[in-house]
């Protein structure tokens, strides 16, 4: 092998590291149980206003991050909003947080879903990196002082959200 064949050879497996590298270090920003839940005041997506999920300080809040144009997240909404309807009797919300789609699109996805809870607008994509998220759908139920209880990747079940959600917002989660 001359010198300049094994130059490159470095070189590219050099590339080949880095980007294996980018692709693997991708996840380590998520945040994890325990940290407080980053927050940034996002219009609402009924166009009237602003929240986030600091307004919710003193309640559990299940953050989920959704897009129309996905399908796990269609999947879910029902779910979602059967469980919010039984379970906001425990100062507990839904607050969902469109991200990465068009407003006209998702405002026909919570009719269609006929979802009744919080909805927010997250237009520039900014929510799913600062939550260090993989995909759509996302789920963090996050406690009273703004802390990260649970975090789901993926779509939610009903099973889930009795088994996992459910015991926080009724104080019988263990630990």
């Amino acid at each position: 092998m001359s010198a300049r064949a094994l130059w490159a050879f470095l070189a590219v497996l050099a590339v080949v590291g880095l980007l294996a590298y980018g692709v693997i270090s991708k996840g380590t920003a998520r945040i994890a149980p325990g940290q407080p839940i980053p927050d940034r005041t996002l219009p609402k997506l009924s166009g009237s206003g602003t929240g986030s999920v600091a307004d919710y300080r003193g309640k559990w809040v299940l953050v989920n991050v959704w897009a129309s144009w996905c399908q796990p997240c269609r999947d879910e909404a029902p779910t979602l909003q059967r469980f919010y309807g039984q379970e906001r009797k425990h100062d507990f919300t839904v607050l969902g947080v469109d991200s990465r789609d068009l407003s006209d699109d998702a405002r026909s996805f919570v009719r269609r879903y006929g979802i009744t809870y919080p909805q927010l607008r997250d237009g520039s994509g900014e929510v799913p990196h600062d939550l260090g998220m993989t995909g759509f759908p996302e789920n963090f139920l996050v406690d009273p002082k703004g802390n990260i209880a649970l975090v789901r990747p993926g779509p939610v079940t009903a099973d889930y959200l009795n088994a996992s959600v459910k015991p926080f917002l009724t104080g019988k989660a263990a630990g």
